[in-house]
């Protein structure tokens, strides 16, 4: 691999998206990464001076260029043509990417087979130290009520967000009392045993918010995480990046990341 020797090459895709853009204006201004090239679906100018080829010719390019990993943040159908296109070209592929359906995560799933495949609904640092005070909260407060709020942007797709399904999922996972997913109120509502409250807001330019609120006994706690701008995602993805460049093929997430310390 050419980062053995050299910086680190990152292909990104969705190189015309707010994240895209993020990654490589984060990567420009990293010491030992390096833009080997972008890509995006529909024609577009130059990302921070970096050209971007059209997305068709991903294929060629992980084939004929050095290339040591791709960094994804689009739509599920396309990460999933990105990771058959990694896995037949052996290249670790990082991917950000939420909206996946179970045939969709099965395909993406396949990829691993073949390369590392490192996904995650969010690469904030801090979102993974939320994940983990979440799981030790819900397990020590057994038959509290939960509730998940999340706020984004306003031209966010996805309702809930990714992150906000990995955290119900992370309480799911210690809390086998709560199976069932309730999403907003409305009229006479009153609350089930075995229910999570699910809130989705979208307005205005907000980066990303999610807050898990735990009550009962006669008291609350409250865990919240507040992105200031999507910066912190990029970084995250290309700690991911570096990690995960030369690593065996498998199935990895950012908890792996956080685990390593630096993201070397």
């Amino acid at each position: 691999m050419s980062g053995d020797t050299g910086p680190l090459r990152v292909v990104v895709t969705g190189a015309g998206g707010r994240m895209g853009r993020e990654v490589i204006e984060a990567a420009n201004g990293r010491e030992g990464v390096a833009v080997a090239a972008a890509v995006n679906r529909s024609p577009i100018d130059p990302v921070a001076g970096v050209e971007v080829r059209d997305a068709d010719d991903l294929t060629a390019l992980l084939t004929d260029e050095p290339v040591d990993v791709l960094v994804d943040f689009t739509g599920p159908a396309s990460a999933v043509a990105y990771a058959e296109a990694c896995a037949d070209a052996g290249v670790p592929m990082v991917t950000g990417t939420t909206g996946f359906e179970g045939g969709q995560t099965d395909s993406l799933r396949a990829a691993s087979d073949a390369v590392p495949v490192l996904k995650a609904s969010n690469f904030a640092r801090g979102v993974a130290a939320l994940r983990r005070a979440v799981r030790e909260a819900a397990a020590a407060l057994p038959g509290y009520d939960v509730e998940l709020t999340e706020t984004h942007h306003n031209g966010k797709r996805d309702a809930p967000s990714g992150t906000a399904k990995s955290i119900l999922d992370d309480v799911e996972g210690v809390r086998d009392d709560l199976d069932e997913r309730v999403h907003g109120r409305e009229g006479d509502a009153p609350r089930d045993a075995g229910e999570i409250g699910v809130h989705a807001r979208r307005a205005g330019d907000v980066t990303g918010e999610h807050e898990v609120l735990f009550a009962g006994n006669r008291e609350s706690i409250e865990l919240t995480h507040r992105a200031g701008d999507r910066g912190v995602f990029a970084e995250g993805a290309l700690d991911a990046a570096v990690w995960l460049a030369g690593r065996d093929p498998g199935w990895y997430d950012f908890g792996n990341v956080l685990d390593a310390g630096d993201g070397s």
